[in-house]
């Protein structure tokens, strides 16, 4: 994105007191990573670097995510919202976002991202379950030829209830094939993330 230079021009920088909300999403997968405060310098610093900055409003001063832990956030796109009082930043999480460690600020009792985030997250969980009792366990401590074989066999079935022109059964097997791609993804140390930027950056060079 090239820096957008009339952006803090186009702000209603008065109704804040000289700040605005910040939100951090991330550009592939849509989950929505951290809210924080942004005033004309830090702006400014996150357009001419391409790395989220803030205005601190217990610390008063402007920060860098990422200036300690190095798990920054790597500016895609900027867009004000209607009324010009609020940004929203898409972004490439360099790391975890929250200082808990876990991917999202807004992690917790209730799922605060796409579904199936929520179903890779779960998935990296049965990794470390019992292989005797975890299907998923099991496919993950075997070669990676068996993770391969089970997406081949999957995708057989799709292809097959899509000639059949049996809705119900495509759905189901789509279902299978989705969920075994996720396992094998995470056996080959990739995510659904990875996978969705490969198809961004394809179609940002058509």
């Amino acid at each position: 994105m090239t820096a957008d230079t009339d952006l803090a021009a186009r702000l209603d920088w008065d109704k804040g007191d000289g700040l605005v909300p910040l939100i951090a999403q991330h550009a592939h997968d849509g989950r929505v990573l951290m809210l924080g405060y942004t005033n004309r310098a830090a702006l400014a610093r996150t357009l001419a670097t391409r790395l989220l900055h803030f205005w601190s409003r217990s610390r008063q001063c402007l920060w860098r995510k990422g200036e300690h832990s190095g798990h920054g956030l790597e500016l895609v796109t900027l867009a004000a919202d209607c009324d010009g009082d609020t940004l929203l930043a898409q972004v490439l999480p360099h790391g975890p976002t929250c200082h808990r460690g876990t991917p999202t600020c807004f992690d917790g009792a209730a799922p605060a991202q796409p579904w199936l985030n929520e179903l890779e997250a779960l998935i990296a969980r049965r990794a470390e379950a019992d292989a005797a009792t975890s299907y998923v366990a099991r496919l993950l401590a075997a070669p990676a030829a068996r993770r391969a074989q089970k997406v081949g066999e999957e995708g057989v079935e799709v292809a097959l209830a899509a000639a059949t022109g049996d809705r119900e059964s495509l759905r189901s097997e789509a279902a299978d094939l989705v969920f075994h791609l996720l396992v094998l993804l995470r056996g080959a140390d990739l995510s659904l993330a990875d996978v969705v930027g490969e198809l961004a950056r394809r179609h940002a060079t058509r």
